[in-house]
């Protein structure tokens, strides 16, 4: 059987962690009577993407996203639009995407599924002309997204000091939203779209979400007094935010957005800014993902 040509785009600086010995790792575990192994380093935010389409461009069967859900949203967008194979070694902050497809957080074993080779497709989203793999939204975690870009202390505990602080000032906003045609209007402190069930770090917003029903969750996390945050994290952390009165999750495929003002937004954790109107779709089954064999999806 003929190997595979195989690229691995390390993103040396996605979850404050250390990659210069990713190399080293990959070529003590890799199958190498499966794959020609390369490896490329990214040096600036955009690389990702440039370096994933040259190398869809030059007969790389699989392509590897070595960093967080940012990193894997760049690779992503060109695998896809190059039917391609995507690879995941999880070395986010989060990692919410490799963690809702059970792709282990060991590196050496997040490796054995990529010698596995087990193919599944999954669902995308696009946020305006924007791709997105995992989660997007606005309101407090875009706002979040947008001012954690420039913090050096990255991580859980970063992002959740910074979190606090900027909660007490926040404001919630008012949306209104067509969902396959049916009109709401909400006011809500968070408007997540998403894909998967968690932003990362086992935090779920919409628990029943699925990768392959060709469908996005629409979770909209209503106006709370501050005394209430524990019970949202709890929610979040035991993945039953359904059960909670402060979340409303609504599915469906054709999503409109008006909101009042420009401002900021995030996909798949990477702050953006976009307008007042934002129209979100799926596009059911067009990724190709490498996945454990044990989370139970195949093509």
């Amino acid at each position: 059987m003929a190997k595979s040509n195989i690229l691995f785009i390390i993103n040396p600086i996605s979850g404050g962690k250390d990659k210069l010995k990713i190399p080293a790792i990959i070529d003590a575990n890799l199958d190498r009577s499966k794959f020609n192994p390369n490896y490329s380093f990214t040096e600036y935010v955009g690389h990702a993407a440039e370096i994933a389409e040259e190398a869809a461009n030059k007969n790389f069967d699989v392509i590897v996203a070595v960093g967080g859900d940012g990193t894997i949203n760049e690779i992503a967008t060109k695998v896809m639009q190059q039917q391609k194979i995507l690879g995941i070694i999880p070395f986010g902050s989060g990692n919410g995407l490799a963690r809702f497809l059970k792709i282990p957080m060991n590196t050496a074993k997040s490796i054995q599924v990529i010698n596995g080779l087990n193919v599944a497709k999954i669902d995308t989203g696009t946020f305006n002309d924007k791709f997105f793999f995992n989660m997007a939204g606005m309101g407090f975690d875009a706002h979040i997204s947008s001012v954690f870009v420039g913090n050096k202390k990255r991580g859980l505990s970063g992002y959740l000091k910074l979190g606090f602080k900027e909660m007490i000032n926040y404001k919630p906003e008012t949306y209104h939203l067509l969902i396959d045609g049916k009109g709401y209007t909400r006011k809500a402190f968070v408007v997540s779209v998403a894909n998967s069930s968690q932003y990362g770090n086992n935090a779920h917003v919409s628990p029943r979400a699925s990768v392959t029903d060709g469908l996005l969750d629409v979770c909209i996390i209503k106006s709370f007094p501050l005394y209430k945050i524990p019970l949202l994290a709890y929610h979040m952390l035991n993945a039953s935010t359904d059960e909670s009165d402060m979340v409303e999750i609504i599915r469906g495929k054709d999503i409109r957005i008006t909101r009042v003002e420009d401002a900021a937004i995030h996909i798949d954790g990477e702050p953006f800014f976009m307008g007042r109107d934002i129209a979100v779709s799926v596009s059911p089954l067009s990724l190709n993902v490498i996945v454990p064999a044990e989370a139970g999806m195949t093509i």
